[in-house]
């Protein structure tokens, strides 16, 4: 268990077993979703403090309320482990969320009704970079780039000859569904090119980053936005990191732009996540993350798989279930029943509608974190290889059949690999 939940157990009994509930389904479930990952007890320790308590509007040294004098301490040890981390001329730890950071970046570059780029979100984007139901769509003239349809990869002929046309306030780089390392020189030099300011959006891959296992941007995006969670094994929150010419602007978008207090909790927790992404030890399990990636994706094609962009340099394998007949939304609820949690998501030129697309999206972040290597990523692989055929079959005896023996299997595993924060 992550905590001594006696206290929480005398008021609220009912959040209390949801809580053990959510313990066992971790613990129990092999967590294939590549935007979700274990944080360690510490960083479970530091989030769930008194720091909770107080209200830190403004910045260290720079506040609106009194009694900062602790609080100060723990924001400057988050912002100078990130500038060593990532190795950046600034950092802002206070961004509550993802989508947020990026909302931050617009407020602080550009001005509504500017012209904006990013990648398309069938294409393997995110929403806040300009697709039309989010507020980036709605606010600014957003443009899109895309893959090849050939080899599933980012068409940078496509990506120059857009920014060329279009000249774009702020050019995002990175998305949400990208299995392939992301060539942050070519986008910079694209970007000087067309006069734009690029952003890299590093949300899923900041912990390979930090552990060497991706190139980094700094120096050549001038404005990093990343969340501090998924292979950063951080706490829910996000980062702006910057040159020293665009720190503040950053931080006044930030606050009082966009948000009153900083979740000084959550602070703490980045301040943990990243003292432990600075260890040796870190640089081995990002290593490891991108090994057992490429074993598992190795694994799915040799059993019939169609990988969008035929495999993967990096955390995240995409899969096109259309060769098996299936959809991903079926695949994904199958393969939870049977013990593996995975998403459906959209695949490049998708034919499917985004809420029943033809695509399940995986990754190795947790399994990672568990200590799970070659030997169980090659069983992972024909496990997701008998659900799907299952689930092709349409025969709920079957399916119901192979659900229960794989998460019996899937069980029998996860009790040799304890996951970090649990028991």
């Amino acid at each position: 268990m992550t905590h001594d939940l006696a206290a929480l157990q005398a008021t609220d009994p009912q959040i209390a077993d949801l809580v053990r509930a959510e313990e066992v389904r971790q613990s129990e479930k092999i967590r294939l979703i590549p935007s979700e990952n274990y944080v360690s007890q510490a960083v479970l320790d530091a989030c769930g403090t008194v720091l909770q308590n107080k209200y830190s509007e403004g910045y260290p040294g720079r506040r609106y309320y009194e009694g900062q004098q602790v609080i100060d301490q723990v924001e400057r040890l988050a912002i100078d482990r990130a500038k060593a981390v990532f190795g950046v001329d600034h950092a802002n730890v206070q961004p509550y969320s993802g989508s947020p950071a990026n909302l931050a970046v617009y407020l602080a570059l550009a001005k509504p009704g500017d012209t904006i780029m990013g990648m398309a979100l069938p294409m393997g984007g995110h929403l806040t970079h300009g697709w039309s139901v989010s507020a980036t769509g709605a606010w600014f003239n957003a443009v899109q780039y895309g893959v090849r349809r050939d080899t599933g990869r980012i068409d940078m002929d496509e990506v120059r000859d857009i920014a060329l046309r279009e000249r774009p306030k702020l050019m995002f780089a990175g998305g949400t569904a990208i299995p392939r390392i992301i060539d942050f020189p070519a986008f910079a030099a694209i970007a000087k090119e067309a006069g734009s300011v690029l952003v890299a959006d590093i949300a899923h891959i900041a912990g390979l980053i930090a552990g060497g296992a991706h190139p980094s941007p700094v120096g050549h995006a001038e404005v990093i936005s990343t969340t501090t969670h998924k292979t950063l094994r951080g706490p829910r929150g996000a980062m702006l990191m910057c040159d020293e010419r665009h720190a503040k602007a950053i931080d006044k978008a930030v606050f009082p732009g966009l948000q009153g207090g900083p979740h000084n909790q959550t602070t703490a927790g980045i301040a943990v996540a990243l003292r432990e992404a600075a260890e040796p030890a870190f640089r081995g399990y990002a290593a490891s993350i991108v090994a057992n990636a490429k074993v598992l994706a190795d694994e799915l094609s040799a059993r019939g798989f169609d990988l969008v962009s035929g495999g993967t340099d990096n955390h995240l394998i995409l899969i096109d279930l259309t060769p098996q007949g299936v959809a991903g939304k079926p695949v994904a609820q199958a393969l939870d029943r049977a013990g593996l949690v995975a998403n459906y998501n959209t695949v490049p030129f998708d034919p499917r509608k985004p809420f029943d697309p033809s695509g399940l999206r995986i990754g190795t972040p947790a399994v990672s974190s568990r200590g799970m290597g070659e030997t169980e990523m090659r069983q992972i692989g024909a496990w997701i290889d008998e659900v799907v055929a299952a689930v092709a079959k349409n025969d709920d005896d079957t399916l119901n059949a192979t659900a229960e023996r794989v998460l019996g299997e899937v069980r029998e595993v996860t009790a040799k690999f304890p996951a970090p924060g649990l028991s």
